[in-house]
């Protein structure tokens, strides 16, 4: 065998920078490919994860109003029968359940009394004119409100304290 001539070497060196320019080409093109497969994935995962949230969200806030109104019925039993009030104690059990699947499900009950008065939390449903609490303070709370991790299940109901008008402070 004899040595290559050298006018044949450039051509040669000329097509493997060629071919090794195309093969990073292409691996490039794979990164790119498996970068946007991956973000892919993670989004579906995310949205998949929300739309699992929104769905339980839901169901539980169905769920909010028999569990008020239990509870509500539950707070007159002292002054029946005993034979109520042993049912009372089941119901209680029962009621008890509920609220450890609210909070397995990460569901919390706010806390508004005494709070400011926020929109995204509450809803005010009367204002009350007061010199005993600050404008805008939450002086009462009608029925409570929840959250799922950051999302507002159901807003508080409350009465927010108003500014006495000006004539009725002297």
């Amino acid at each position: 065998m004899s040595d290559p001539k050298p006018e044949d070497q450039p051509e040669e060196i000329v097509e493997e920078r060629d071919l090794e320019a195309e093969i990073q080409d292409y691996k490039n093109k794979y990164l790119r490919q498996l970068a946007e497969t991956e973000n892919t994935r993670k989004r579906l995962q995310k949205e998949k994860q929300e739309l699992t949230d929104y769905a339980i969200s839901n169901v539980i806030a169905d769920f909010l109003g028999p569990i008020d109104h239990m509870e509500s019925a539950l707070s007159h039993t002292d002054n029946m029968s005993e034979e109520v009030k042993h049912w009372g104690v089941g119901f209680k059990m029962i009621l008890t359940q509920f609220k450890d699947v609210l909070k397995e499900n990460g569901v919390k009950q706010m806390n508004a009394m005494g709070e400011m008065f926020d929109p995204h939390l509450h809803e005010a449903i009367e204002v009350i004119e007061t010199d005993e609490f600050a404008p805008g303070t939450i002086v009462e709370e009608c029925l409570r409100g929840f959250k799922m991790g950051e999302k507002v299940i159901r807003p508080a109901r409350v009465k927010v304290a108003k500014e006495l008008p000006k004539e009725n402070k002297e």
